[in-house]
């Protein structure tokens, strides 16, 4: 224990000994505080820090770093937030969603698109994965690992956006697809920003693969391309599922410069885009996605030459026109669901019978035209044909050009079908097991008597209606088939009558006419074709007759999808229209007409045929309907001003006085069929006839009696004033040199005139010869130059109007 004295608790003073003095700022250093003066106990002020002086001013303290790291720390945290709660995922724009339906032939080649922006979108899993490979490949080969947005690359994007250094990409498949799909291709600040956060949004709410499926279906190819459905088109003429590995790296590279990579228009390009091709090629392969030996075995896949735009020009337009109106029809689809577009729709028509049919008609009619003639002008053809064992319709002629002539001639349904329906007459008959008015049964060898303006007798006497035979000539006593072979008039007025009016309408719509068709008045006049079926309509039914009396609708559409999802189809039931006896008689007496009457010119198709000639009313129209066993076709040639629309006669045409329906329309059918079946054997028909159907039945004295041709109408007349040309055709044909036989098996035309219209001769070809069948006929049918026209001596009730195109 010390000796000294302990120092007291609080004792201020300390005793024992006297520390070392320190400097006043040093013990206020050491104390952390403000020096204290000893002296009065009072703290001394801290010395100020020296001022920078020279360039050090110029840079920031330490501090200020770090203050300014964390205030743009805050700001960009809370521009983050801000930004990802205001930008909203956004609706798809216009242009990216805008699809074409795409309408196919048979076997998947494209006929039309009927919108603007070429787009077809289809399912990633309809894209080779090998194609998926090449595109990611091509554009970001860590799409599946990394990801929505590349920061780095957008910055960069951005900056050189600001600094005016021109725009730069380098954007993820995910910010390319926003950028397509929701939002444009302007490259601003704004647009970047909002790719950014829609990107990261979308990354969680949908799939890589459905991220990946949507970049597909929405990037520009070149060629007005857009996805790579309508590129593989563009390019190959392929579907998609059938590009090949070189070829969908070919279609990669085209991403990056669509138009500058393109060889066929820029030749001058190509070792930049093979180039860019083997950069995709061996960038699978350093993915492990492509083997080396693969790889080193390909070879440039040069694409196609370029297809103009595949408007509704020519063709197309009137094909596109039919089939909707086919979809809406049969409520397949309605007009506003279809008018959203994105259908694939896959016809009946075939590719080799729809160009043939098209020639068929610049052959024999279109390059027969001249801007010198008048009344060529007004030509207009349409055709139709159907195979009647499937009930497809197989090629289809609606105009020159839709383009031009936008009303579709193979669906309207303004002009009179004239003797063409006459063999619906006699199908009615058998049908019905009819008689004539003394009892005999009506039968190809019946006897009826083709005297001119002869008054058809109904069950109380006289109808009043007395139809005149073509240029008025009296052929006396013949059978049905030499009358069918000639298209007399009188005959078959009076054996519509002997069936019924109303059993013949109803057979016409059994067989295939829409009960709905203008003009298909229950009238002896019904005969002589006085109805305004269309040309498809009327193809229809003879594909009836052809399938030996078995009718099921026609049809125009085997498949159609969207989105790779097909759209259900109505099936197509068949019946028994008419009893195969009297379809097979029927084509038995057409056959005749093929062999020697008025349809001659059809031999040219080198098969075994049958068919029927026609002309409307004042030869507004001309006719040719015909079949082989495995196929059935109508052409039409008619007359309409181009101006104002009003139907015309077709005198003085094609270098012609006249047209029929022996002249260009079967010559037309003839090349056609020909053409449509080569390659395919030649087949027979195989006839189940009448019994009876090669006997002569004379008639009684009374139903071979003249009637009163010079008798006054009992009945109301049209509205239709009776068709006398106000042109009277060139060439008067003469009256045959010796009367028809009466009896015996019918010998048919001799088609004196050949197969040109506008020959001379007598009524002994038929339409094959230019001065028959002429005349008009006021009940209706066939008047002004037809099969069966002349001046007639009385009227039948059903006034027909002017009608416009109608239902196809």
């Amino acid at each position: 224990m010390s000796d000294e004295p302990q120092q007291r608790s609080g004792d201020p003073d300390p005793r024992g000994w006297n520390p070392r003095d320190l400097p006043a700022d040093a013990a206020a250093g050491e104390q952390g505080a403000p020096a204290t003066d000893t002296t009065t106990g009072k703290k001394q002020k801290k010395p100020k820090r020296p001022k920078r002086k020279g360039w050090r001013r110029a840079l920031p303290t330490w501090r200020m770093v770090l203050g300014g790291i964390l205030l743009l720390a805050l700001v960009l945290i809370g521009g983050f937030i801000a930004g990802y709660q205001l930008v909203d995922i956004p609706s798809a724009n216009a242009s990216a969603t805008a699809q074409s339906n795409v309408y196919l032939y048979e076997d998947g080649g494209v006929i039309a698109r009927d919108g603007e922006i070429n787009r077809e979108s289809i399912r990633l899993a309809q894209v080779p994965r090998t194609v998926q490979h090449a595109v990611l490949a091509a554009e970001d080969r860590d799409f599946y690992s990394e990801r929505a947005v590349d920061i780095k690359a957008m910055f960069r994007a951005g900056w050189n956006t600001l600094t005016g250094k021109g725009t730069q990409g380098g954007s993820t498949i995910t910010q390319q697809y926003v950028k397509n799909y929701y939002l444009g291709q302007e490259q601003t600040v704004g647009r970047k920003i909002k790719e950014f956060f829609i990107a990261i949004k979308l990354n969680r709410e949908e799939s890589k693969d459905q991220i990946f499926e949507g970049y597909l279906n929405t990037s520009y190819f070149g060629r007005n391309a857009y996805g790579i459905q309508a590129a593989a088109q563009a390019y190959y003429s392929k579907d998609v599922g059938d590009i090949t590995t070189a070829e969908g790296a070919y279609l990669a590279s085209l991403l990056n410069a669509p138009s500058a990579y393109d060889v066929v228009t820029r030749p001058e390009n190509k070792s930049a885009a093979v180039a860019r091709w083997n950069y995709v090629l061996d960038g699978m392969v350093k993915e492990d996605w492509l083997g080396a030996g693969q790889r080193a075995a390909m070879t440039f896949p040069v694409p196609g030459r370029v297809k103009p735009a595949n408007s509704l020009s020519g063709q197309r337009g009137y094909i596109v026109q039919a089939v909707e109106d086919y979809l809406v029809q049969n409520d397949i689809l309605d007009e506003k669901t279809l008018a959203t577009r994105g259908y694939r729709i896959t016809t009946t028509l075939q590719r080799k019978k729809q160009d043939a049919l098209v020639e068929a008609v610049d052959d024999n009619v279109m390059s027969k035209t001249s801007e010198q003639r008048a009344g060529d002008r007004n030509v207009r053809v349409g055709g139709a044909s159907i195979d009647p064992a499937t009930g497809h319709v197989v090629a289809m002629y609606g105009g020159i050009d839709y383009t031009k002539q936008y009303v579709n001639n193979a669906t309207r349904t303004d002009y009179q079908v004239g003797s063409t329906f006459k063999p619906f007459v006699f199908t009615s008959a058998v049908t019905n097991d009819s008689t004539t008015r003394d009892g005999r049964r009506i039968t190809p060898g019946t006897i009826y008597d083709g005297t001119n303006k002869r008054m058809v007798q109904g069950p109380d006497g006289p109808t009043g209606y007395a139809p005149a035979n073509e240029d008025d000539v009296s052929y006396g006593p013949v059978t049905v088939r030499t009358a069918t072979d000639k298209s007399i008039n009188a005959v078959y007025a009076q054996m519509a009558e002997d069936v019924g009016p109303g059993k013949v309408r109803q057979t016409a719509v059994d067989l295939g006419i829409p009960k709905n068709t203008p003009d298909l008045t229950a009238s002896p006049s019904i005969a002589l074709g006085p109805a305004t079926a269309s040309v498809l309509d009327m193809t229809d039914a003879y594909a009836t007759l052809a399938a030996h009396g078995k009718h099921g609708a026609h049809t125009l559409v085997v498949k159609v999808t969207k989105d790779g999802t097909a759209v259900k189809l109505p099936g197509r039931g068949t019946k028994q229209a008419v009893d195969r006896q009297a379809a097979d008689t029927t084509t038995s007496i057409l056959q005749s007409v093929v062999d020697g009457g008025t349809g001659t010119a059809a031999q040219a198709a080198g098969r075994p045929a049958a068919g029927k000639t026609g002309t409307a009313e004042e030869d507004k129209a001309a006719w040719f309907a015909g079949y082989t066993p495995n196929l059935a076709t109508v052409i039409a040639v008619m007359g309409q001003d181009p101006t104002t629309g009003v139907q015309k006669p077709l005198y003085n045409t094609l270098g012609l006085p006249r047209i029929n329906g022996g002249g260009a329309p079967a010559q037309t059918w003839a090349q056609y069929t020909g053409a449509a079946l080569r390659g395919t054997p030649v087949k027979k028909f195989d006839l189940d006839l009448e019994s009876g159907a090669d006997d002569t039945e004379l008639p009684g004295e009374e139903s071979t009696a003249p009637g009163n041709s010079t008798g006054q109408p009992t009945r109301s007349p049209s509205s239709t004033a009776p068709g006398t040309p106000s042109t009277t055709p060139p060439t008067t044909p003469s009256a045959p040199d010796s009367p028809p036989a009466t009896t015996g098996t019918p010998t048919g035309g001799t088609d004196t005139g050949g197969s040109a219209d506008g020959g001379t001769g007598g009524d002994t070809g038929g339409d094959t010869n230019g001065g028959t069948d002429g005349g008009t006929d006021t009940g209706g049918g066939d008047s002004g130059g037809g099969d069966n026209g002349g001046t007639n001596g009385g009227v039948l009730e059903g006034a027909r109007g002017t009608r416009a195109p109608g239902r196809p």
